[in-house]
């Protein structure tokens, strides 16, 4: 029977199949053999061992299109990145990292801007100007006032969704408005992996549908660009594309080169002042993680 992993704890994991249920599964030992770790997100093969009890052996996983590391999820569609309109404020600089991040990883990007009924019209379009005009398309939600809710989970539909973002957001509330089940016992699975009650939260796939799920990250606050280079980075702005091969130099950085048409974008408008401002400070620290070997 083919089924997704939506969850593996200590050598367990436990398989999601439509129609059927979660079955808890140990995976064969060629995985070890051929050093091949099970992933959530996996698309995989199990044959069952107890119906009743519903027990399996993972057998073979399907080819990935494609890998996070922190965390380690696999077959992500695309990312909703959750950050507050207020309570706390929006770290720009933080959530510039997320999206050079999804970017690096070529993994479509969702904004969501939670906590809509705490602030005005004007925050809203501010942030509007900053990221809808760099080609993200932005959610404005309140989990608390149920607002929007529905033009997440449209956005959801038919898609493996990880939802990543600091704490304090609604990230949490926000999973409950788009399946309320979220905390229900999926096919005995919370008795399944309450040995010894692991304190560790791992990364989980929630069905919001028989073919949507949604990826809760915990601890996706660590942000690494270590496998970036600082000559790539320029390409996980996406608003500084169109002006690739425009600058006067062949392989300009944007950062201090003579005739650049990004920095000329910016001191125009056309590009968010604050936006240029992450990217040199990205820039400026791959750069020095590079020249230190750290």
């Amino acid at each position: 029977m083919q089924g997704k992993i939506i969850k593996g704890i200590a050598g367990f994991y436990y398989v999601f199949i439509v129609e059927s249920g979660v079955y808890e599964c140990k995976a064969k030992g060629i995985f070890r053999k051929e050093k091949q770790k099970p992933l959530v997100g996996d698309n995989v093969e199990i044959t069952i061992l107890d119906e009743a009890e519903k027990t399996g052996n993972l057998e073979s996983i399907f080819p990935r299109k494609n890998e996070l590391i922190r965390p380690a999820a696999a077959n992500v569609d695309q990312a909703l990145i959750v950050f507050a309109m207020t309570k706390p404020r929006p770290h720009f600089w933080l959530l510039d990292r997320f999206l050079v991040m999804m970017e690096n990883k070529g993994i479509p990007v969702v904004l969501c801007f939670n906590k809509r009924d705490l602030v005005g019209e004007e925050e809203q379009a501010e942030l509007q100007s900053v990221y809808q005009s760099c080609g993200y398309p932005v959610i404005f939600t309140s989990a608390l006032e149920q607002e929007n809710i529905q033009a997440v989970k449209n956005v959801l539909k038919g898609k493996t969704t990880v939802i990543a973002g600091p704490s304090g957001v609604g990230k949490s509330s926000l999973i409950n408005r788009l399946q309320p089940e979220a905390k229900m016992e999926t096919g005995g699975i919370s008795k399944k992996i309450d040995r010894g009650k692991h304190t560790t939260r791992h990364a989980e796939l929630i069905a919001v549908d028989e073919h949507s799920f949604i990826m809760d990250t915990p601890g996706f606050s660590s942000l690494y660009l270590s496998d970036l280079e600082k000559e790539d980075l320029k390409y996980c702005f996406k608003e500084f594309a169109m002006y690739e091969g425009t600058c006067r130099f062949h392989g300009c950085d944007h950062i201090h080169e003579p005739g650049c048409a990004v920095q000329k974008a910016v001191e125009d408008g056309a590009i968010h002042r604050m936006r240029y401002q992450s990217y040199t400070e990205m820039y400026r620290e791959i750069q020095e993680k590079k020249r230190y070997g750290r």
